[in-house]
């Protein structure tokens, strides 16, 4: 495989995550459903900031794309429980260096030139 395949193959890698946490409020969900099992409402109460129908839409998108399992329970009312998948899970490393990127960066001014004026830890 030369340079140029490897470029798009990549490429097509990370657009294919970007499909899948493109939706506004994907991590805010994986977040909060990393913290355990959550059903509808308590994500509702956690989440205030995001939309019931927004919620439930992006809780379909992550079920769809394998990120989310919603497992329903036969009780009266039904109960709906939702949890993050293997994948789901796997994906906590790339959130976690996603932090601590926005935490190094996070007071980062801007020179005229567009270089950073952070400093860099040894």
């Amino acid at each position: 495989m030369d340079k140029t395949e490897q470029k798009n193959e990549a490429f097509g890698n990370i657009c294919s995550v970007l499909q899948i946490l493109g939706a506004k409020w994907s991590f805010l969900v994986m977040y909060e459903l990393s913290k355990g099992a959550r059903r509808f409402q308590q994500l509702r109460r956690e989440l205030p900031i995001i939309r019931t129908q927004s919620l439930t839409d992006v809780l379909r998108h992550l079920e769809k794309c394998g990120v989310v399992r919603r497992e329903v329970f036969p009780t009266v009312p039904v109960t709906v429980e939702y949890s993050l998948t293997a994948k789901g899970l796997d994906f906590q490393a790339a959130l976690n260096e996603m932090e601590k990127w926005a935490a190094r960066w996070k007071d980062a001014g801007q020179s005229s030139d567009g270089d950073s004026t952070v400093e860099t830890k040894s």
